[in-house]
């Protein structure tokens, strides 16, 4: 089994920062993709940013230059840092990744994290 658990939501005021963290923590060989979604209230899912193992990343278009994600694979951590925050950035973030088991991946969600930007 594996637990992905984040912290680091709040609320914040237009303009302000917020660091996302997310460990991963069980029966991990490796982990592939790590991504952060965000869900608002009466939207979808959206997924926000990838990271490969190796760095390769990708961003929604809307959060582009604002938010920077990173990761530590000796951690088994991924982290978002939000910067330049919008009221429409308001939403529960999830963490989620590929998890490598015993020659198999498996994806995880955490349990999400509360973002509100309102002044």
């Amino acid at each position: 089994q594996v637990q992905l658990v984040e912290s680091g939501g709040g609320l914040v005021q237009p303009g302000g920062s917020l660091r996302l963290s997310c460990a991963a923590s069980g029966s991990i060989n490796s982990i592939g993709v790590m991504n952060w979604y965000r869900q608002a209230p009466g939207k979808q899912r959206e997924l926000v940013s990838s990271i490969s193992f190796h760095g390769v990343i990708n961003y929604l278009d809307s959060v582009k230059g604002r938010f920077t994600i990173s990761r530590d694979n000796a951690k088994n951590s991924v982290y978002l840092q939000l910067n330049e925050l919008r009221p429409e950035d308001t939403a529960v973030y999830f963490c989620n990744a590929d998890i490598l088991w015993l020659g198999n991946f498996y994806n995880y969600w955490g349990q999400g994290t509360q973002v509100t930007v309102s002044s």
